[in-house]
Formats: C-alpha cells, structure tokens, sequence
C-alpha cells in the first residue's frame, strides 16, 4: 500500500535526468542501479565548485562546526571521498579519469604539511578521526584506481599522516572502530600499526552488545542509527581490509549480530522510504539503508534481494523527492530542507556527506541478485507489523493502510549511566516517534507527558527506567518534579494507549501532548472539545489525542508552532491537560476513527482499555 503523503513526481526537478523508471524490475520504487549512480554523480559534481585549488578540502556553505573551518574542510574531502570510491570501485574504474585525479590530487596536498591546503593532524578525541576512517575505506575499496598508482612519495605521506592514529585516545564509542579501520588499512599497506589498538577496539565493541542485534553507542541506554551506519557496518568493512588478518569467529559473530539486526531493521522503513525519525545525526538521512547493502555484501542478510533493494531505494528516492540534494547537487544541513533542530555541535556543512555510506550497494556487481532480482514488498507494504524490541526499550507498530512505522519508547534516553545529570532531548526522550513525523525541536509538548511546575514550567522525562518491553505493550517509569511517573504503552493498529500512574503526592497539573504533525503548504486543521483534540493535514492524515480517564471535563488544546519542526514550516500538535495520580490517554496517528476508544478501572486498580475498533486490553495495577 502507498502512503497517502508520498504522490510526487517520478523526475525531481532539482535531478534532472534521471534514467526511466522501471516498473518491471522495481515494481515499487521504480529505481535500479542507474538511479543510484546517477545521484552519486550528481553529488560528486555538486561539489565541485566547493574544491580548494589542489581539491584537498571542499569549503561548502553553511555555519561552521566546533571544529572550524579546516577541519570541515578535511570533512569535506574525506566524506566524498568514500562516495567517489564506491562509485570507482563499483564500474571497475570505468567513471573517466577526472574523478580519480580529483582525489589523487586531494591526497596529495592534504598530507603535505607544506601545502596551504593540508589537513589537520590526528589528535586525541579530534575530528580528524572520523574522517581518517572514511580515507582509510576510500583507500582501500578504491585501491586498484587509486592508491596502487600514487607515487612513493604521496604513499609514504598519506600513511605518515594516518599514523597519527596509533596510539592516539579516540571518544569511548563508535568512535574506537575508526582507529580499527584505519590501523587495519595501515597494516594492509605494511605500514605501522597497533594489533594491539586494533584488538581492543573490537573487544569494546562486544562490552556493548545488548542482544537481539543492538549495541549501545557507548556505555548507558544510547540506540539509535549509529548502531545502523556504524556499529554494525565497520565490522563489515573492517573484514574486507583484514582478510585473512582476521579472526575468523569474530568475523562470524559479527555477520549473525548483523544477520539478526536487520530483521529488525527493516521495520524501521515507511512504505514512502522515510526512516523512523528518532536520534542523532539525522541529516545523513539515507545512511540508514547503509546497513542493507552490508548484510548482502557480508553475506549476512535474512533479506531476499528484493526487498533489500526495495527499502534502500526507496529511502534515497524519498529524500531526492524531497529536496536532498537539492538545486546546486548539495545535501544541507537538514532533513529535507536545511533544518538546524536535527544538528549536533560536531555538524559542520559536509557532516550530510555521511550519506555516502548508501551507496555501498554499488561495490555489489551490477548481476548481483540485489540488482537483478524484482523488488519485493517491506513489511509496512503488506502488512500491519507490532514488534517488541527489548534491548533499545522500543515497541514498533506500523499499519499497512497508510504507510506509517511508529516506534513506542520506554527504555532509550542516550545519558550517561548515574551519576551523570538527567537532561532531555527531543531525539531521545520522546515517549514515540515515527516515520511520517518529526519532534518539535526546541523541546516541545509532543508525545511528552510532563508535570507542570508553579510558574507552568513543564517536567522533563530525563532518565528513562525500563520495566517490560513484550508483546505489544512496554513500560518505564521516570521522575518528574521528584515524584515517580509509571507509563504502560498498549499499541493496536495506529492507535497506542497510554496508561500513567503518578504519585499522588505530586499533586500538580499534568500536560500531555500528541504527536507533532507538520505541514511545509498550510497549518494543519485543528479541532478540539471536552477531553480531546487533533490536529489534521490537508491529505488527511490526522493525530489526535482523547482522554479516556482521569483527564475531567477540560478541554484539549492544540499548540502550534512555525519553524520547529523537520518535516514542515507549520506544525500542531494536540494536547491535554488535567491531574492524576490515574490517566489513560488514546493517542493516534493515522486516518482512523479514535471517537469509540474507552477506559475502565476495576476494583483492584486495573485498566480495562477498549480500541475504537473493538479490541480490548487489560493493563494490571
């Protein structure tokens, strides 16, 4: 089933000529491998007027990150460089010699400490890091082409220059696996290096494995794509440099975590290709398919060919649709267009380049069965999906009528583990998120139950303490104005209802919110009465919010906002306000009914809930 909000044109008019769609191959997405080349080209040529003279850097518009302006610019080169590698490695080298000779000249004066474009050292904890890892790759996946046709020289200064990394403090998380990639590219080549670093790297990694596929980025409760586009695709590419180097049972256990995550993964994905809008770094954007092609690659996927491709391209089709990359071949600083509420402090103008790591597919040769075989509907195509996932805390419930993934969340709030502060985020400590949605950025009312201070101040979630995550329903507990809140989640079709039990002690008013639906055409139409509110965008899909007990005759209210939200300069979002200590709250996203739901508390404290299609739930005292 196609989502209502996705009927747009099959040639963005911002990509120019792109190869015709075939309904044939890919029933679903139109797209083959010439589209994904075709986009690669496009974002290699958009960077071009961006090149320094000797192209070691790529200056591109935009604020600068924490790290400045040198070292964005080493970001710049490095991030597209690992795109330009795919592409080189992925036609035999068969894309014209201008797009090796770019780089080869970039790696040149960037390690030459007397050009006036080289890049910055590798530091402990320095942004030169991560981009080391992406040079490291690009190197080797390119090899042929490129680095065994760089003189002695530029050899020796690229692996000078690399080498920093040895010995050298990388940040406690995914950070330890750039010194892995680049120490093992060194070996490769016989240049020094550390098993020693190398080993430890990896070991850190199984320190934060939680099970069922998901590592924590670090150490606390910190899931979100970076266990995607990093935790478990550097251990795949890692194998590909090691080879016989490597351990062959941790090579093996990585390709079954692997194997296992993208059984999930696959979830994650909207019938219109958008990804779960939850966490950092959300304007890499269609990195998130990068853990797709790594199972084909690694031969570690429970994926038919498919659906594999099926959900890759439909995620890069869903942003070009939407403006990434847009007029000038750029990707911005955003999520469709330039949005600073999904950026981070490390967010620099080429930081979006980390969406190069989607094309990995293209190392796959072009009569691989994930290029050849007809797509095959994702999960959200055909069917309605409830899927617990107890390591992140997570609930998914998505609903093939529409289209739409949603992610319930009682167990991921990224903090440090105690006695680090509590602090909110709205990526993080959003009761849900989904795929046709975005939080209100600052912090706002959405899918947030809060208690509310004298002054109207509301109550932050801060840190999130799982109970159960099973079946179709899960549960945390949380302080808020130093009272506890417990919330149980019971998730049916589009619908979720929430059950809070809050300290009587607390005796303040409580406010909860809905999600955020957001509109770049118009403000949503709002609707409110007694215990209720929504808020509806033109295409119909609507969020709404009733309370089914203990919410009294109030009426509901609908905050609207402009300029807060990623996915529309217009957003709403329906909400309630009332007082506890018992609360029972039917949130929907969708196009469905929400008017029949009710809630009914037995003498033993119980919640009997009834959906609006008829199904009933009890949730204990």
């Amino acid at each position: 089933m196609t989502a209502l909000h996705v009927s747009l044109p099959d040639d963005p008019p911002h990509l120019p000529g792109l190869p015709p769609t075939d309904s044939l191959l890919s029933p679903l997405t139109g797209w083959t491998r010439a589209h994904w080349e075709a986009v690669a080209d496009r974002l290699l040529d958009g960077l071009l007027p961006y090149a320094t003279p000797g192209f070691a850097q790529y200056r591109l518009p935009g604020p600068p990150s924490h790290s400045g302006a040198w070292s964005d610019g080493l970001e710049g080169f490095a991030r597209s460089f690992l795109l330009a590698a795919f592409r080189i490695a992925g036609s035999a080298g068969r894309v014209g010699p201008a797009l090796v000779e770019r780089y080869a000249a970039g790696l040149a004066a960037g390690t030459d400490p007397h050009h006036p474009e080289h890049w910055p050292p590798i530091a402990d904890r320095a942004q030169p890091m991560v981009e080391a890892a992406s040079i490291a790759l690009a190197l080797h996946e390119s090899r042929p082409w490129l680095w065994d046709r760089l003189d002695d020289g530029v050899r020796g200064r690229v692996t000078e220059w690399l080498g920093r990394f040895v010995g050298a403090t990388a940040n406690d998380s995914n950070w330890r696996l750039f010194q892995v990639i680049t120490e093992e590219f060194l070996a490769s080549v016989g240049a020094p290096h550390s098993r020693e670093e190398i080993d430890a790297g990896l070991a850190r990694l199984d320190d934060w494995y939680r099970g069922g596929g998901w590592y924590t980025d670090g150490d606390g409760k910190k899931f979100d794509y970076y266990n995607a586009w990093a935790l478990h695709l550097y251990p795949v590419l890692w194998a590909r440099i090691a080879g016989s180097r490597a351990d062959p049972e941790t090579v093996a256990r990585h390709r079954d975590r692997l194997r296992e995550f993208l059984g999930v993964h696959r979830y994650f994905f909207g019938s219109d290709g958008a990804p779960v809008h939850q966490g950092r770094s959300l304007t890499y954007r269609f990195a998130a398919a990068a853990p797709l092609w790594a199972g084909a690659l690694a031969d570690a996927t429970p994926l038919p060919p498919g659906v594999t491709r099926r959900l890759a391209s439909g995620t890069l089709k869903h942003f070009t649709e939407r403006g990434a990359p847009d007029e000038r071949g750029l990707l911005t600083l955003g999520w469709y267009r330039p949005f600073e509420g999904v950026l981070q402090r490390y967010s620099g103008p080429a930081s979006p380049y980390w969406a190069s790591k989607a094309f990995l597919g293209l190392l796959l040769p072009a009569d691989h069965p994930v290029w050849t075989a007809p797509e095959e509907p994702g999960p959200v195509d055909t069917t309605d999906t409830v899927l617990a996932l107890p390591a992140p805390g997570w609930l998914i419930h998505s609903t093939a009528s529409d289209g739409i993934v949603r992610l319930v969340n009682h167990g991921t709030d990224r903090l440090p583990p105690p006695p680090a502060a509590d602090d909110d985020s709205p990526h993080y400590s959003k009761l849900a998120y989904s795929s046709a949605t975005a939080p209100e950025t600052p912090l706002g009312a959405d899918n947030h139950l809060a208690l509310l201070a004298p002054d109207g101040t509301p109550s932050p979630r801060g840190r999130i303490h799982p109970l159960h995550c099973e079946g179709g329903r899960a549960a945390s507990w949380h302080l808020a104005l130093g009272h506890r809140v417990e919330t149980v989640s019971v998730v049916h079709g589009p619908w979720e209802i929430r059950v809070h039990r809050i300290d009587p002690a607390a005796a303040a008013p409580v406010r909860e919110g809905g999600w955020a639906l957001a509109d770049d055409t118009a403000p949503p139409v709002v609707e409110s009465g007694t215990g209720w509110a929504l808020a509806r965008r033109a295409d119909g899909l609507t969020s709404a919010v009733v309370g089914l007990y203990g919410w009294g005759e109030g009426a509901g209210t609908v905050v609207a906002a402009e300029d807060a939200n990623a996915y529309g300069r217009y957003s709403a979002t329906p909400v309630l306000e009332g007082t506890g200590p018992l609360l029972v709250t039917l949130v929907m996203l969708g196009t469905g009914r929400h008017t029949r739901a009710s809630a009914r508390v037995d003498a033993e404290g119980g919640v009997e809930v009834r959906f609006p299609d008829g199904v009933q739930a009890r949730v204990e005292a």
